[in-house]
């Protein structure tokens, strides 16, 4: 069977994770514990979802120069 090719055009960025004991209250502040990043977005999750089914996928993006907004 032929493979299907899929264009993707959309969205990715870094999500920014901070791991902490426990969701705060209104109001409270709680220190924060790890810290780290997972790449992310809506186009690239769909791109990795068809990459996993099978498909052969085409990505298209905007490529920023900035590291953090």
């Amino acid at each position: 069977m032929k493979t299907k090719k899929i264009i993707v055009i959309g969205s990715t960025n870094m999500d920014m994770v901070v791991k902490t004991s426990h969701i705060p209250a209104h109001g409270e502040t709680v220190l924060g514990g790890s810290f780290f990043m997972n790449p992310g977005g809506k186009g690239a999750n769909q791109a990795v979802a068809v990459a996993r089914l099978g498909g052969e996928v085409i990505f298209y993006l905007q490529n920023g120069q900035r590291r953090f907004w």
